[in-house]
């Protein structure tokens, strides 16, 4: 279960962010997550809900965003999302990633 590692770091991260703030309170945290990384939001949610008591982030609202696997083609530059892991492009073209390896904090609310 890498949710438990991942959500652990989001925390300490969020916590340093909170201090260095002087904040009350955290009340929001806000989490991109890339469809490729398989990671579960609930699990997220869960763990830090869990790790976070007794802490200023106790009781804070964890909303997730779930971006979707998209790609480009370097040859037509046309931008699709992709299902069933299929990469090629309808002009034969081998299709880049450019969306969906997301694991990031987009935003954190305080008091």
């Amino acid at each position: 279960m890498h949710e438990m590692a991942i959500t652990e770091s989001i925390l300490s991260i969020v916590l340093a962010e909170a201090e260095k703030r002087d904040a009350t309170r955290v009340k929001t945290v806000k989490i991109e997550v890339g469809e490729l990384t398989n990671i579960v939001g609930d699990c997220v949610q869960f763990y830090f809900e869990l790790m976070s008591k007794d802490t200023l982030a106790s009781g804070a609202e964890v909303e997730i965003e779930e971006v979707p696997l998209q790609a480009r083609c370097p040859s037509c530059g046309s931008v699709k999302k992709i299902e069933n892991l299929d990469f090629l492009c309808e002009c034969g073209g081998v299709m880049k990633i450019i969306a969906g390896k997301e694991l990031a904090i987009s935003a954190i609310e305080i008091e």
